[in-house]
């Protein structure tokens, strides 16, 4: 059959100060092409260019990434402080729902950091504003110098429920994985579990209770060397066939009412 078409939703940025653009990064599409074995489709993140409906019916999934500007508190009702950082309220109106869409009808998602905290809030969870100010927490943020292989290594441990789902998934209870995020979550959402933990307690892994489809996110970023990272591949393999899976369930459908 042919690749499944996966949505990558893509962020905001500024050119040159006044050129607006939508743009996703490149270990993203790598990943679902090399071990999703599907073929991204970048998503930006502006509810007023497409109707959900027919954006979901484009495509066979969705990963929602990471990014700079983080959930608004508003989402789960806080008041924003400095410590929030920036926001993309476009984002956040076209994730939310979406996310919640998606999880209603068994079309797969995976979230990725700040998509990982977007699952979260759009079943009502919350977010701490920075998880290294907590008491006995470690500071999760990537390092502010190196290169790219030195700010993506691998810098904590993650350890899984026992015979859970990421367990099952990945062949593991404990694997090694990087990490690059400031905030994380406070309250789990409704039907939110939170399947995997870092050292210092902070949730990782996360999916959402008695959902039809695939509904895995991560707190770290799986998408750097996906193919060849012993814990990224089986993640995005996964996903890929949950796609490939949401397209033939789909196909039945059509042939059914035909």
């Amino acid at each position: 059959m042919s690749r499944p078409v996966i949505g990558v939703i893509a962020n905001a940025h500024t050119i040159n100060d006044d050129y607006h653009v939508q743009a996703a990064g490149e270990l993203n599409l790598q990943a679902v092409c090399e071990a999703s074995g599907g073929m991204p489709l970048i998503i930006p993140a502006n509810p007023d260019l497409y109707d959900i409906a027919d954006l979901r019916a484009a495509c066979s999934g969705f990963i929602f990434t990471g990014g700079r500007p983080n959930v608004h508190p508003e989402e789960y009702g806080e008041e924003a402080t400095a410590a929030h950082g920036a926001f993309d309220r476009n984002r956040d109106r076209l994730v939310l729902p979406l996310i919640r869409a998606c999880v209603a009808d068994g079309q797969p998602i995976l979230g990725i950091c700040r998509g990982f905290q977007e699952v979260n809030v759009a079943f009502g969870g919350s977010l701490y504003p920075e998880i290294r100010d907590l008491p006995g927490r470690n500071n999760h943020r990537m390092p502010p110098d190196g290169t790219l292989e030195e700010k993506f290594a691998m810098r904590h441990e993650i350890t899984f429920g026992v015979d859970g789902p990421f367990h099952r998934m990945l062949g593991a209870q404990r694997v090694m994985t990087n990490s690059l995020h400031g905030q994380g979550i406070k309250a789990p959402g409704d039907r939110i579990v939170v399947d995997g933990h870092a050292p210092d307690g902070t949730p990782e892994a996360i999916f959402v209770k008695d959902a039809p489809g695939f509904t895995y996110s991560v707190q770290w970023h799986p998408e750097w060397q996906a193919a060849e990272d012993p814990v990224s591949r089986p993640l995005f393999a996964a996903f890929g066939d949950a796609c490939r899976a949401w397209v033939v369930g789909r196909q039945n459908v059509l042939l059914r009412s035909a």
